[in-house]
């Protein structure tokens, strides 16, 4: 691996130190590099529980990283190279799961701290995987779906041998859909000889999928507000929240709230604009208007504001649905909402999340936050190894149960340590799969 992908190990700041001067700056000089925030939040964890230097040294690396680059003949005739990744950072507790990118700025180090996320996320939620994550350096959005079909199926010709069932199983993420899932599966089926559609998750329902795959994340996600408001003793009914990012969980999110927790969402915002509406946004007319426009902006229902407004804006519940780094030290001091719910990976950098709990504000991180996803995804795996299809209701439920279960476990261990929730979460993480290596004689 090259020196420059190996970031220095910095010393962990405890959770109850006071936020660093200078921080801000410093975050800025160096920017924001999400394997040292992902490897920051390990250290974090590690020192409160003393972790074995072995154990740590073993969790801070993938184990197998794969780049590749697939040749794709473009509408016009040419021949264009991209670029790709797909890294297994640990299977200890089963085989590896997570989703593929496709992102013009994808690096190597944002996969492998994605990678790393998706490790613990499998590993809070007690679900019997591993954590893998997958990306392609394009802009999805300037190629047509067969240049987007041609390069879905080179990049599953190139990584198909460390894929399977047993090994690795992608699913959707940043620009990708169920229909690039169905192109995946039948690419890899075709390979294999015989139909094998559970190579992914997040596929359409006719080859495979599960229901209530759709809103997964975003339903994981209100489950855990809802679980956090009454640790808080907040009402919901008729609060207020604001949604960075309206991709599939930030939309999914706007109808969930108003529907389940009778919230009203008065601010969205997408890569192209962000508005708002003190009385509330209707998640019908928005979504309507963003398949129209490509864009929230201009929603005729609602003013337009900056961006990055929506951090500061006096609102119950902050749930950035976006990319990393939506929150970091530029923002942090603004934050007003009492929750923040990270419904995207990696959304708060290490210094904000000092700031946010010296502010005293209730964060649900990612790795539980978000975790839905990845948990009806391994709902679909389960689905398709029995050939036995659940009812929706029965989906919920099961997704209902996991949630409110890691939340507890998650918040007890927050309260046992005196320490936040992320290095809570983490705790939890490291602990499972420190046993699973053990047992099985890795350490």
């Amino acid at each position: 691996m090259p020196e420059s992908t190996n970031p220095e190990r910095r010393p962990a700041a405890r959770a109850t130190e006071p936020f660093p001067l200078g921080a801000c700056a410093l975050e800025s000089e160096e920017g924001i590099n999400t394997f040292t925030t992902a490897r920051r939040q390990l250290d974090e964890a590690a020192a409160v529980i003393d972790l074995a230097p072995d154990v740590l040294e073993l969790l801070r690396w993938p184990m197998r990283e794969l780049h590749v680059t697939m040749p794709v003949r473009m509408d016009d005739g040419s021949t264009r190279a991209f670029h790709g990744f797909r890294v297994q950072y640990n299977d200890a507790r089963g085989p590896n799961k997570g989703g593929i990118r496709f992102h013009p700025e994808e690096t190597i180090d944002t996969v492998r701290a994605l990678a790393a996320w998706m490790t613990w996320k499998t590993a809070v939620m007690d679900i019997p995987l591993g954590g893998a994550k997958g990306g392609v350096v394009c802009n999805p959005k300037n190629m047509s779906p067969g240049e987007l079909e041609r390069l879905s199926r080179g990049y599953i010709r190139q990584v198909g041998r460390v894929l399977g069932l047993e090994k690795d199983v992608p699913a959707p993420d940043v620009y990708t859909t169920p229909q690039i899932m169905a192109w995946m599966a039948d690419e890899y089926s075709f390979m294999q000889g015989y139909n094998d559609f559970g190579v992914t998750t997040g596929k359409p329902l006719a080859i495979g999928g599960s229901l209530g795959r759709g809103d997964a994340t975003a339903r994981g996600g209100v489950i855990c507000i809802r679980e956090a408001a009454r640790e808080l003793g907040i009402s919901l009914e008729g609060a207020t929240a604001a949604i960075i990012g309206y991709g599939n969980a930030g939309s999914y999110a706007h109808k969930l709230l108003v529907e389940l927790l009778g919230m009203k969402v008065v601010a969205v915002s997408d890569s192209k604009g962000a508005i708002f509406n003190r009385d509330g946004l209707d998640h019908a007319a928005v979504i309507d208007h963003k398949r129209r426009t490509g864009t929230v902006a201009g929603f005729p229902g609602a003013e337009p504001i900056a961006g990055d407004k929506l951090p500061g804006l006096e609102v119950t519940t902050l749930v950035p649905a976006a990319l990393e780094g939506e929150i970091s030290c530029r923002n942090a001091m603004t934050v007003k909402a009492r929750i923040v719910a990270e419904l995207a990976n990696g959304p708060t950098t290490p210094d904000a999340d000092l700031v946010l709990r010296e502010r005293g504000v209730y964060v649900i991180p990612d790795l539980l936050c978000n975790a839905g996803g990845v948990t009806v995804s391994y709902f679909e795996m389960v689905q398709n190894t029995s050939g036995w299809y659940w009812e929706e209701a029965e989906v919920h439920l099961q997704l209902e149960k996991k949630m409110t279960a890691a939340f507890r476990t998650v918040h007890e261990t927050a309260g046992s340590y005196g320490v936040g929730n992320r290095v809570a979460a983490m705790i939890v993480a490291i602990r499972r799969i420190e046993e699973a290596m053990r047992l099985r004689g890795w350490v």
